[in-house]
């Protein structure tokens, strides 16, 4: 199971409603159209990495690896930003992840 972020379960706590219309809008983005939800996945976490949040970073690399994401997938989504985020930005959001020694070229 998918173990929770302290801050994030304490938001859950303090802020129900506004967590579940959070939840609600999670749910209305993945049937509004044809990706499945480990493309979508993937999707979020280059977005999060060009939006500079290590959080949201963690949250959706774990995410995309419950749903059988490779590290390699992981890396290349990420390594897909340079060109519009620039190096440092990959950079960062490649050592949030967390990738294997044996890094692929």
């Amino acid at each position: 199971m998918d173990k929770k972020p302290s801050h994030f379960l304490r938001i859950m706590e303090k802020y129900p409603r506004y967590m579940k219309a959070h939840e609600e809008l999670g749910k209305a983005v993945k049937e509004a159209g044809p990706l499945d939800e480990k493309t979508l996945n993937l999707v979020q976490l280059a977005a999060a990495a060009a939006a500079g949040s290590e959080g949201a970073v963690h949250s959706h690399a774990r995410r995309a690896r419950n749903l059988g994401v490779t590290e390699a997938e992981l890396c290349h989504a990420i390594l897909a930003c340079t060109s519009t985020v620039g190096f440092p930005a990959v950079s960062a959001a490649l050592s949030w992840i967390g990738h294997p020694d044996e890094e692929e070229d």
